[in-house]
């Protein structure tokens, strides 16, 4: 632990959750200022999930190979900067399409292999995984408040700058990391194929494809369906900084929660949650109060839930397949369930309206809720 590049760790996680804050709350308002349809904009929220289904492995089968997993990071962050810069040369939907494709492609590789590298880098002190991630949420928060305010004042166009500016303190950062040593794992001759194959780890990643599929339409129409029933940008920005101040609380005290509750009681809560958050959502966002609560909620539907994941994922693909498990999790949730969450819920938005759009969402995690309950078996 004493050589833990922790601030620099921490530093990456800031600024690329940065980016986060900026893009998912905020960046299909840029969308609609285009004029784009609600299931164009549901398209191009969804490129990121799209590419997240078959990148992530590429690049994760890449890193294991050569063990080189920081120095892909640092190349794909630089790509993706060369991709974003197209936003700048056109606004039609097919050439936003493009540029938005290529950019994910490669901005798709950053998270899953920064998160083996984090957890390669913390040994045996995986616990501790929270002291580290809680800075990506800070990034989050400062982002999301900030444009919020900026956007209430400022033309949305001025979104694009501050997203570059974000994406070129990605690539900063990411060659400020030292690559970590690969511990063997009991696991490695196995073939990676044969560890999916696994009940309880395939009911675990089925899971996580629902719970991502779920969140479609939060991270697709929210801010949108905010600003449609009155509330200012700038309001829009402190909501989504509630749910990860909450987020943030969970992931400095979850190494006290797994001790006392385990992964598994952890995940199933997490499940549960996320099903009242998205009906609270869909059916009292035009209270201020039940808004609150909902955000507060998302300690659950992801504070918890990704701390958990990333540790069980952690603990399934260990040694040489570290790298590839995050990238198969990242796929299967944030890419499989992601996209087809982004593209039902802009089928849905319109003619079925945000209530049941929303009430959708709670199906899946409810249905995910079921599934981990009968499958998952951990020993904490």
């Amino acid at each position: 632990m004493h050589s833990l590049p922790y601030w620099r760790l921490s530093g990456f996680y800031f600024v690329y959750f940065a980016f986060v804050g900026a893009f998912a709350p905020y960046w299909s308002l840029y969308l609609k200022s285009l004029e784009f349809t609600s299931f164009q904009i549901g398209v191009l929220m969804s490129l990121l999930q799209v590419a997240r289904m078959v990148a992530p492995n590429l690049w994760g089968w890449l890193a294991d190979h050569t063990g080189r997993g920081v120095r892909i990071v640092q190349v794909a962050a630089g790509m993706s900067l060369l991709a974003y810069l197209g936003v700048f040369a056109g606004e039609s939907f097919g050439w936003l399409f493009a540029v938005m494709a290529l950019m994910c492609v490669f901005w798709s590789a950053s998270l899953p292999l920064m998160e083996a590298v984090t957890l390669r880098h913390l040994g045996e002190g995986t616990g501790h995984y929270g002291r580290i991630r809680v800075w990506g949420s800070v990034g989050f928060i400062v982002s999301v408040i900030g444009l919020g305010y900026l956007l209430d004042i400022a033309p949305i166009r001025a979104l694009l700058w501050v997203v570059l500016g974000l994406k070129i303190g990605v690539l900063l950062f990411s060659r400020c990391i030292p690559e970590p040593h690969v511990i063997p794992h009991h696991g490695d001759q196995a073939p990676v194929w044969d560890i999916i194959k696994r009940p309880h780890v395939a009911a675990f990643l089925a899971a996580g494809f629902l719970m991502a599929a779920a969140h479609g339409v939060y991270y697709t129409f929210y801010s949108i369906y905010l600003v449609d029933l009155g509330y200012s940008k700038g309001a829009v920005g402190w909501l989504w900084s509630i749910g990860v101040l909450c987020e943030m609380a969970v992931f400095l005290w979850m190494p006290k929660l797994v001790a006392a509750s385990g992964l598994r009681n952890i995940l199933l809560a997490s499940f549960l949650l996320a099903t009242l958050r998205f009906l609270l959502i869909g059916f009292g966002a035009q209270w201020l109060a039940v808004v609150v609560v909902a955000q507060m909620l998302h300690a659950a539907s992801f504070g918890s839930y990704h701390a958990a994941s990333v540790a069980v994922i952690h603990r399934f693909f260990g040694g040489r397949h570290n790298a590839k498990g995050q990238a198969i999790y990242t796929s299967i949730s944030f890419g499989l369930g992601g996209t087809a969450g982004g593209l039902w819920s802009g089928w849905m938005w319109e003619p079925a309206g945000p209530a049941l759009t929303f009430g959708v969402s709670s199906v899946a995690t409810l249905l995910g809720f079921a599934l981990l309950l009968w499958r998952l078996q951990l020993r904490d």
